[in-house]
């Protein structure tokens, strides 16, 4: 899956577990998200960032306020 224009960064953390609640949240929406893992494997530095459709971003974004994520 190629990274466009119609998809927009919600959510990003440098903990694993933190990406997965937030995409089990979503998924409970019925909202499709997917991780882009831009830590360094070698220094354990950098951040995995989650992202949704530009369709829900918003709804995303909201989810995400109400759980106390964002």
């Amino acid at each position: 899956m190629t990274l466009q224009a119609n998809w927009l960064k919600v959510y990003s953390s440098d903990k694993s577990y933190q990406i997965e609640i937030a995409k089990a949240v979503l998924e409970e929406a019925d909202i499709i998200s997917f991780q882009v893992d831009k830590k360094d494997s070698s220094y354990a530095f950098g951040e995995i960032e989650l992202y949704v459709s530009a369709a829900e971003e918003i709804n995303a974004k909201l989810i995400l306020i109400e759980h106390d994520l964002l």
